[in-house]
């Protein structure tokens, strides 16, 4: 499925590939490529309440700083949270990022190979090849509980709200 005109990039409309996702729906599977290119699943965090913050590239102002907020804030809120930062940056380059920004509660994941993240959760930008900017809530049961595609990908998300749909599933 494409939605054009769903993301923008300083104001000019791009095309979205995938369909949104909504609060209440069951949250796709997936398969990504971590630092070390080990396949890290979705099953792995099976359980746990996942942060997952897609980002164009971390070598952006924004997507730096949206990782590195959900980093320092992910510290606060326990084990029981776990925190992915999903792009097309090669594994390499989220390595050395991670390193350089001192990142360590959010982990870097790469979806350079396929984008079938992106496909799958409807962030795949069809001109640019690279992810556009959301944020999603997933329970402990792999249920949707917050969702966030924000528009302008210049923009940043609403951290704040995506940290409380956090803290009201902290049991």
């Amino acid at each position: 499925m494409e939605r054009t005109g769903d993301v923008t990039f300083q104001g000019n409309p791009l095309t979205a590939l995938g369909s949104k996702l909504r609060v209440g729906e069951k949250a796709p599977a997936f398969e990504l490529l971590a630092n070390d290119l080990s396949t890290v699943r979705s099953s792995d965090s099976a359980g746990k309440i996942r942060l997952i913050s897609a980002v164009p590239s971390l070598d952006t102002a924004v997507c730096d700083m949206q990782t590195r907020k959900f980093n320092e804030r992910l510290d606060t809120l326990g084990d029981q949270v776990v925190g992915y930062t999903v792009s097309a940056d090669l594994p390499f380059a989220q390595a050395w990022w991670c390193g350089a920004a001192g990142v360590k509660r959010m982990q870097t994941l790469s979806d350079h190979r396929a984008m079938a993240f992106g496909d799958a959760y409807g962030t795949h930008i069809k001109e640019l090849r690279l992810e556009s900017r959301a944020v999603f809530v997933i329970d402990g049961n792999g249920v949707i509980r917050y969702v966030e595609y924000v528009k302008e990908i210049t923009n940043h998300p609403n951290y704040d709200a995506a940290l409380a749909a956090v803290k009201k599933l902290i049991a």
